[in-house]
């Protein structure tokens, strides 16, 4: 049996390059896809092949179904087969909730045709071959800001709660070929958050979290990955789930009690 095949969008940096080498250090072939980040790709998908893997790298803005749908033909022409795919594209605009003129009407629809319309369209161009084939799985990475309406804006926060409904929707219409899920992290230290916020906001924010995360740790890219790979191919029974990884964060403050209020 061959090599099995993996779309990883939005992979030339961050959580997608991660999970593109961890794929490649699997022995799986993987598509690198990028919009802007050319340089990036090419340098993922040279230790994606140091691991072994065959790789396409290819620009493609996955809030255009056109070059969705040019993405997976390429992949089905190079191999014939598509068995993972990983949406992974995200876009967002940092602005505070109370800000309400901080956030346009093209903000929203930019950050959903990317986060919610992109994730569908990716699905949608490759269920027809998972189908075809009699198995597949796909894995949206998602927020955990979908999930306690905390995030980068209120416009990232809605779109990551509309691709976790999807997930859930579609699990229901994708089975028995097809497994979908979805993880949501929380902070993860990657260039992406770095980049929305001040050097002192992001380490402030790195430190506060390391120190009063129940697990101590704040995620990085790879951390992120192992539980994308993990939905992937070790998770046969499971579909439209939703998976927060944060190192507890979502649990909220723990009380603190002394021996007088007991």
């Amino acid at each position: 049996m061959g090599k099995k095949v993996a779309i990883i969008t939005g992979s030339a940096t961050g959580v997608g390059a991660a999970t593109a080498i961890l794929l490649a250090q699997k022995e799986c072939n993987v598509v690198i896809n990028y919009t802007r980040s050319e340089n990036e790709a090419f340098e993922t998908a040279k230790i994606a092949e140091k691991h072994g893997a065959e790789t396409i790298v290819f620009q493609a803005d996955v809030s255009k179904d056109e070059e969705c749908q040019a993405m997976v033909s390429a992949t089905m022409k190079k191999w014939g087969q598509i068995d993972y795919l990983v949406n992974n594209a995200g876009r967002t605009k940092f602005n505070f909730f109370e800000n309400l003129d901080g956030l346009t009407m093209d903000d929203f629809q930019s950050i959903y045709a990317v986060n919610v319309v992109g994730a569908y369209q990716m699905i949608k161009a490759v269920v027809p071959h998972m189908k075809k084939q009699g198995s597949g799985a796909i894995v949206n990475d998602s927020s955990l800001a979908g999930v306690n309406a905390m995030g980068s804006s209120i416009a990232y926060v809605t779109s990551k709660a509309a691709l976790n409904a999807m997930t859930k929707s579609l699990a229901h219409v994708l089975g028995p070929e097809i497994r979908i899920n979805a993880v949501a992290p929380g902070p993860i230290k990657t260039r992406w958050l770095k980049g929305g916020m001040s050097d002192e906001a992001y380490d402030s924010l790195i430190d506060q979290a390391e120190k009063s995360l129940p697990l101590r740790k704040v995620a990085s890219a790879e951390d992120v990955a192992e539980v994308l790979v993990w939905f992937l191919e070790g998770a046969p029974l499971i579909t439209g789930e939703i998976l927060i990884i944060d190192s507890g964060a979502h649990l909220g403050q723990l009380a603190s009690y002394s021996s007088e209020d007991l």
